[in-house]
């Protein structure tokens, strides 16, 4: 019988006994690059050079949570091969890559973002990439259905980087906290800044609920938008259901953000696909 994987619980689906682990988990590999070579020279000379001590010690231990959890809790709707074609490498795709981290510290500053909303926390890497961007008085107000993974390993860097008091964890289901913004007409285009890197068959609800907090010339960022590259295979390209449904919904989001005249949009392949959109009605 399939093993239900806690961590993957939210999903609905099983484990089927035949799993492949594929232990290649460290954040700092996460690229669609062809050449490794080449990421590893981008993050050697602009990324890791300039990474904060506290983002770099979170990053590491949240490598190792991840290898933990993956010789123990097996994710085989993303890793088992089972002759099928595995495109995702495990759950170090829940965790911001350093040079994705980086960009939305940039874009923060940018943007001279103040109010910022963060759906999908896990331990809190790229939560606190944003918390250190935002200026003395700015606010994140992070969702994640639980918070176990925030508090037992990035809620001490965020302690001690000083930037707690910009964190305003909420915990449970994205679209349930942010239908609670909306419910308050002060929160209406008061937002300079969102991330969404959650569940990706909500992406597209996700966006709807965002247009409306985030104000005009905003941005919203969506993470994990190409996908490993699967949204660019055949239809019958051998994958793993699981892959086939997530690709789909995000091919889904991609056609959607394409012709949405309420935004501009600007299709990144940094790490995993990002997304920046920006509110123009």
């Amino acid at each position: 019988m399939a093993r239900k994987n806690s961590s993957f619980a939210r999903t609905g689906f099983d484990v089927p006994p035949d799993v492949h682990i594929q232990m290649d988990v460290h954040t700092t590999n996460k690229t669609l690059l062809k050449s490794e070579a080449l990421y590893q020279y981008i993050l050697d000379t602009t990324v890791l050079p300039n990474e904060p001590e506290c983002m770099r010690e979170l990053r590491v231990l949240t490598d190792k949570h991840q290898l933990y959890v993956m010789s123990h809790l097996v994710s085989s709707q993303i890793c088992y091969l089972s002759s099928r074609t595995c495109l995702r490498p495990c759950r170090r795709f829940m965790a911001s890559s350093p040079d994705e981290a980086q960009l939305l510290g940039m874009l923060v500053k940018l943007t001279g973002a103040k109010n910022t909303i963060e759906v999908g926390v896990y331990t809190g890497h790229s939560l606190l990439a944003t918390a250190l961007a935002l200026p003395d008085d700015g606010k994140v107000i992070a969702i994640d259905t639980k918070r176990e993974d925030y508090d037992q390993m990035g809620r001490q860097f965020v302690e001690k980087a000083g930037v707690e008091h910009k964190v305003d964890f909420r915990e449970g289901t994205g679209l349930d906290r942010l239908e609670e913004l909306l419910a308050d007409d002060g929160n209406l285009g008061r937002f300079d800044m969102a991330f969404v890197d959650a569940d990706k068959p909500n992406y597209v609800r996700y966006h709807e609920q965002l247009l409306r907090l985030v104000r005009v010339g905003g941005i919203i960022v969506y993470d994990n938008t190409l996908w490993g590259g699967a949204v660019a295979l055949p239809e019958d390209a051998p994958m793993t259901d699981f892959d086939r449904w997530i690709s789909t919904a995000i091919k889904d989001l991609n056609a959607r953000l394409a012709v949405d005249t309420r935004i501009k949009v600007c299709q990144l392949a940094v790490a995993d696909g990002v997304t920046i959109c920006r509110r123009v009605v």
